[in-house]
């Protein structure tokens, strides 16, 4: 793997974990797809750092909880703004 690559899976890494942000808020802080984040922590970070690739897992899995929450919150906010 090439060096860069892994520069940027160990900083997408310790982004997500330091805000506990999602793949999607990841991909756009980077400029990068959200495809290319997600096979980064999952597959490539593995490879490389097997430990913190678990502590990843473990933020993108409560993020998959709580993501049916985040979408009522959002619709909610969409019909009230459209209640005035």
């Amino acid at each position: 793997m090439k060096g860069y690559i892994e520069e940027r899976v160990m900083e997408l890494a310790y982004y997500i974990i330091e805000n506990k942000t999602t793949v999607r808020a990841a991909a756009k802080k980077f400029g990068i797809s959200k495809s290319t984040v997600h096979k980064d922590v999952t597959e490539r970070l593995a490879k490389i750092k097997p430990a913190l690739a678990n502590e990843v897992k473990l933020v993108l899995e409560e993020n998959k909880a709580e993501r049916h929450i985040r979408g009522g919150q959002a619709t909610k906010a969409k019909y009230n703004s459209n209640a005035i």
